[in-house]
């Protein structure tokens, strides 16, 4: 199960820039991962938020958005969670590159103009964020 993070600021959203992990190197993306061993998802994305962008959010701000079932290409898929929540510098601190190991750098883009090397992943979810939708596919094609 995997957790994303729509960080809003106004018409603008913040994304990462992989780097270093084998996986989506060199693409921007929500900030995001994996639940953790007996961990609920919503605790995971906070703790994920800390970890990788240095935010200090709480449950009450954090609200599911969508859920997306992903395939990449080469056919395997993954399930996401995405939570949102509006950025609010006095409370949840500015957001930094906390893992610069694992990310070259992290920029707010506007909600309508993501880069267009962003993971398509990340992409689809904030179309759902965007469309209001509660279930999205992501890579699959349409069946008769």
């Amino acid at each position: 199960m995997d957790v994303f993070l729509v960080l809003t600021r106004g018409d603008e959203i913040l994304l990462a820039l992989r780097s270093g992990t084998g996986y989506a190197d060199g693409l921007w993306n929500l900030p995001s991962g994996k639940l953790e061993h007996e961990e609920d998802a919503r605790t995971a994305m906070i703790r994920e938020a800390h970890e990788e962008i240095g935010l200090h959010l709480v449950v009450e701000e954090v609200h599911l958005a969508s859920t997306i079932h992903h395939r990449n290409p080469t056919g395997t898929t993954r399930v996401g969670l995405v939570f949102t929540t509006a950025h609010d510098p006095a409370t949840h601190g500015i957001p930094l590159n906390a893992e610069p190991h694992k990310c070259a750098g992290i920029a707010w883009f506007r909600l309508d103009e993501l880069p267009p090397d962003t993971d398509r992943y990340s992409v689809a979810c904030v179309q759902a964020f965007r469309d209001n939708v509660p279930f999205a596919l992501s890579g699959f094609t349409e069946t008769p």
